[in-house]
This record gives structure tokens, C-alpha cells and sequence, in this order.
């Protein structure tokens, strides 16, 4: 068994993550956090819009009640919310269940531990392990059962957190927000309201299935017509749990997780900000960040894809701002995992401060043309895919044609059943052949 990807346990909601399953994951759960923190342990449960989150919520409480935790639930909140609240709350895990930028149909368990880390691959094993061998686990007596309450002000806490540390002036200003009909519908609003913003808003109006369709950070071409016909200073689009931020300027120019990071680093190194004077950024992000680092004397690291490789790699060398080019950014100097609403806090903090619009602050760089391809395929077929001699040959011509113009990258996803593709490169309609070329060879061979 095979429970944990590269972003907790995701499925189609009641066909592969099921109640039964998610309760034996709650009850196994319980049974390492005590072992490895407290004996009477304390779990906080958030969740995102989809329909399908408050059975499975229902199903993990009373897993994790039946193996003797206590279990503290806080409704729809983004998932930053649920890392920084189990901190706060002194919890011993927190949990959110969300398949974040997924269609609604899917649905997923994400672990956090005490500290607001994903929890380590190794307590991952561990949970695993108890689920696939649950009816030879011994169960709880009656009298050790857990608790479960409702925790009715953690929004505000949230908000409260975010208000003190990060305070802004936004009166004067107008902003178009797109919040997937996801996690932030509520907070993100309610926020910028706070700070006197003046709103339009899209993406605010979840009923259980809209969630990321055609809204939000991974289709935000609503908010960019929106921000430019409503005169906003400035679009922001987060996805359906809320780790991720795309911008727009007040042209509707899109500027992805790149653009921002760039922002973000002169932001922080001009206030000595920038520990170890350099971020962390992926495979995936555009040459263009690395000329626009170099210009600027900034070091960059990159890493494979996933949130976890860069928080890895920030935790072990040092570094306070990493992410990737989808839009997850993490600023180490206030939370422990990608935050849109902070993200978008600290990028119109940067560019006030700067005295600058954003699209004022995008002419300073150059964004290479770059192509992305998805091809849906079998999660069981991809090991075959990326061995295939044919496909792996090809790659090599195509790079070989590009003469150091430009990349190719083709990756299984760890989150849907797809091949990405990635091609960069100065012309744009050749790294456009190529990638059709090998979207039509996978898609032939292997395709759903």
C-alpha cells in the first residue's frame, strides 16, 4: 500500500479516499502522534469547500476519537491557517482536508506536525503501515476515547496573527481577488476589507463543487479581464486551499510564482532581510529569475518540483524565501509552509514600499517564452513513460536543436494522473512544435 504522495493522500472523494479509509487514517494517526509527542493528544481538523469534506471530516474525527485524541475542528480555512493554528493551539498534529488546486471530485488528507511541517516521510511510513494492518491493531477501551469540539474563533486568530504582524494601509486602493470558491472565500476578503481596500471579488461563492473550476490561480484569466475593466491597482488569484498566489497588474498582465519571488527577494535583501542572501526555487522556474538573481547579486538553488524539496532545502541551507513558479511561496519568517494570503500580504508591502506598481516592478526582467503540456496517463504506466528509450531519445534531439536556447522537462505529476511537459526557449513557436510533438508521442502510447 502506497497511502502517501508527494502532497499527503489524495483521490477521487468516495471511490479511492473513502470514509472507512479516512477513518482508519484518523485512528492510525492518533496512534503515532502519541507515541511520538503526547499520550493525550490534541489534533486540529480544517477543511476547504469541496462536498465531500464534511464526511470525510465526520469519518477522521471519529477515527482519531476512537484511538483516544482529542480532536479540535475549525471549518473552512486555508491551509496555512491549519499549520500556524496548530502552533498556536499547542496541538500535536493538525490536519486539513483539501486536494488544493485539484477539481472537486478529488479530495486529500495533509498531516502537519506540532512544529507545522508536513509531517516526516518516516511517520508517513508509520501511518501507512497501521492502516494496512488495522484489524490486527488493538483498539481503545471505552473509558480513553477522545473528545471533539468545535475551536469557533480560529478564523479570527488567524486574521488577528496576519493584522498585528503584517499590517497594511490599503485605503485608496483597489484590488480584484479570485479565491478559487475555495478556503480564503471568506478570510482573504475579510482581510484586505480590514485594511481598507476597496474590492472586487469572484471565485467567493463556493457550493460544494466550483471549487477551481475556471477560477482561481490555475485559470485566472476571469481575474485578469476583471482586473483591468474594474480599474483595480492590482489581481490576486489563490487556489483551492489557499497555498498559492498568482498577480495580475492593473493591465492584466498575469505574473506568476517567478515574477514574485523576484519581487520578494530585492524586497527582503534591501532590509537585510534576506538571510544567506539567496532563495529557492524549482526546476520549473524560468531562466529569467536566474538572470534577474545574478543581475542583482541574489544566489538561487534550485530543486525538484514539490513544496517539500524547497522547504527542505531552506531548512537545511538557511534560507528565509523559497517556491515555486505555480504560485507556492514560503516566507520562513512567518510560517512554515506556502501562504497566498501572506504572500500577497508581503508582494504589495514590497511594491508600496518601493513606491511602484506592479507592472512597474515587472519591467525590470525578462520572462523567457515557456510551454506546459499535460498529458493525462495512468498513474501505474508513468515509470514505463519516463524509461520509454523512443521518448527519452527524442528529448535529447530537441534539446540537441535548441543548442542552449532553451530546455525541456517531462515529469510525472504526484498529485493527478499526468505527464507534464515544460519547454523553454527564446522562439516560441519551435519549443511549440516540439512540445506538441512529444504530447502527441506520449499521448499515443500511453495515453488515458
Amino acid at each position: 500500500m502506497k497511502l502517501f504522495g508527494t502532497d499527503g493522500v489524495r483521490g477521487i472523494a468516495n471511490e479511492e479516499l473513502t470514509a472507512d479509509l479516512a477513518f482508519k487514517i484518523g485512528y492510525a494517526t492518533a496512534i503515532v502522534i502519541r507515541k511520538e509527542i503526547a499520550k493525550n493528544s490534541k489534533v486540529i481538523i480544517g477543511r476547504d469547500t469541496r462536498i465531500s469534506g464534511t464526511m470525510l471530516e465526520a469519518a477522521l474525527i471519529a477515527g482519531l476519537c476512537a484511538a483516544g485524541a482529542n480532536v479540535y475542528t475549525v471549518g473552512v480555512m486555508p491551509t496555512p491557517a491549519i499549520a500556524y493554528l496548530t502552533r498556536i493551539y499547542k496541538a500535536d498534529a493538525g490536519i486539513i482536508i483539501s486536494a488544493s488546486h485539484n477539481p472537486f471530485e478529488f479530495n486529500g488528507i495533509k498531516i502537519f506536525s506540532h512544529r507545522g511541517y508536513k509531517l516526516h516521510d518516516d511517520l508517513e511510513a508509520e501511518i501507512e503501515e497501521l492502516v494496512e494492518n488495522y484489524d490486527s491493531l488493538r483498539h481503545t477501551s471505552s473509558t480513553n476515547v477522545g473528545k471533539h469540539e468545535h475551536q469557533a474563533d480560529a478564523e479570527e486568530d488567524y486574521l488577528r496573527h496576519l493584522e498585528e504582524d503584517l499590517s497594511l494601509d490599503l485605503r485608496g486602493y483597489k484590488i480584484a481577488l479570485d479565491c478559487a470558491n475555495g478556503a480564503n472565500y471568506r478570510v482573504a476578503p475579510e482581510f484586505f476589507k480590514r485594511c481598507g481596500a476597496e474590492l472586487v471579488s469572484i471565485g467567493v461563492e463556493p457550493n460544494g463543487f466550483n471549487i477551481n473550476d475556471n477560477c482561481g490561480s490555475t485559470a485566472p484569466e476571469d481575474l485578469q479581464k476583471l482586473t483591468k475593466l474594474a480599474k483595480c491597482d492590482i489581481g490576486l488569484a489563490f487556489d483551492g486551499d489557499a497555498d498559492r498566489l498568482l498577480a495580475c497588474t492593473s493591465e492584466g498582465e498575469l505574473v506568476d510564482g517567478d515574477g514574485i519571488m523576484m519581487i520578494l527577494a530585492r524586497y527582503l535583501k534591501n532590509r537585510n532581510r534576506l538571510l544567506n542572501n539567496g532563495l529557492v526555487a524549482t526546476v520549473m522556474s524560468n531562466f529569467g529569475l536566474d538572470e534577474f538573481l545574478e543581475k542583482a547579486d541574489i544566489k538561487l538553488e534550485k530543486t525538484d518540483v514539490g513544496d517539500r524539496q524547497v522547504l527542505e532545502r531552506m531548512l537545511a541551507d538557511g534560507y528565509v524565501l523559497g517556491g515555486e513558479q505555480s504560485g507556492h511561496i514560503i516566507l520562513l519568517e512567518h510560517t512554515t509552509t506556502g501562504d497566498g494570503l501572506l504572500s500577497a500580504i508581503y508582494l504589495i508591502k514590497a511594491l508600496q514600499e518601493a513606491g511602484q506598481s506592479l507592472a512597474e516592478a515587472v519591467k525590470s526582467w525578462t520572462i523567457y517564452p515557456q510551454i506546459l503540456i499535460n498529458v493525462r496517463v495512468p498513474n501505474e504506466q508513468k515509470p514505463k513513460v519516463m524509461q520509454d528509450q523512443d521518448l527519452i531519445e527524442q528529448i535529447a534531439e530537441f534539446t540537441d536543436q535548441l543548442a542552449g536556447r532553451g530546455r525541456i522537462l517531462v515529469r510525472p505529476s504526484g498529485t493527478e494522473p499526468k505527464l507534464r511537459i515544460m519547454l523553454e526557449g527564446k522562439d516560441e513557436g519551435e519549443i511549440a512544435r516540439m512540445g506538441e510533438f512529444l504530447a502527441n508521442l506520449i499521448s499515443a502510447r500511453y495515453g488515458i
